[in-house]
Parts: structure tokens; C-alpha cells; sequence
């Protein structure tokens, strides 16, 4: 895969039985924020940009992480827009729907 700017969204969703499902996700989001990409937090999923491999690398060690940690399962969800010719940015897909309040 080339190395431009993907734009994507990673969702954790753990099925709980030994503790708040939402510890789980700032586990999850411990590892985002350690990583190189940008990345924002949002109330359904994290919107995450950088290179496809570097995205997919992160999804596998969110993964790893949650069964290491021995969560008893969970869903996660990725999704990955990609431009075969060049970057694909958040930013560049809303910046029409900005205003100022």
C-alpha cells in the first residue's frame, strides 16, 4: 500500500463481565495516544490519520492489548477511507460544514 494520509475511525466495543466497558476504551486509547498519528477522540469512535500501514499497525496492537489484558471479548470496529492518488484527510472532508459561533 503507498504511503499516504489515510483518514479513519477505530470503535472499541468490549462485552463486559469483570469491569466498566469504558475502562477498557481508555486502555484503548492509551495506546492511540502513544502512537505517531493524529488523532481525535470522539463519543462513538476515535478519528485517527496517518499512513495505512501505521493505521492498521495500531489497529493490531489495540487488539493484542485487549487480549493480553484478558478482556473477554470485545467488537472492534475500523474503518479506512483511502486515495490511491494522494493524502485523504478529516479536515479536508468537513471543512465546508465549519463556521464560527
Amino acid at each position: 500500500m503507498h504511503n499516504y494520509i489515510v483518514n479513519a475511525t477505530i470503535q472499541i466495543l468490549p462485552i463486559v463481565q469483570d469491569k466498566h466497558a469504558y475502562e477498557w476504551v481508555d486502555e484503548a486509547i492509551t495506546i492511540i495516544e502513544a502512537s505517531d498519528l493524529k488523532y481525535e477522540v470522539r463519543p462513538f469512535s476515535t478519528e485517527l490519520e496517518g499512513p495505512y500501514h501505521q493505521i492498521v499497525d495500531l489497529f493490531n496492537k489495540v487488539n493484542e492489548h485487549l487480549y493480553a489484558q484478558k478482556c473477554h471479548e470485545w467488537i472492534c470496529n475500523l474503518q479506512v477511507q483511502i486515495r490511491s492518488t494522494g493524502d485523504i484527510t478529516g479536515e479536508e472532508k468537513i471543512a465546508k460544514y465549519h463556521f464560527s459561533s
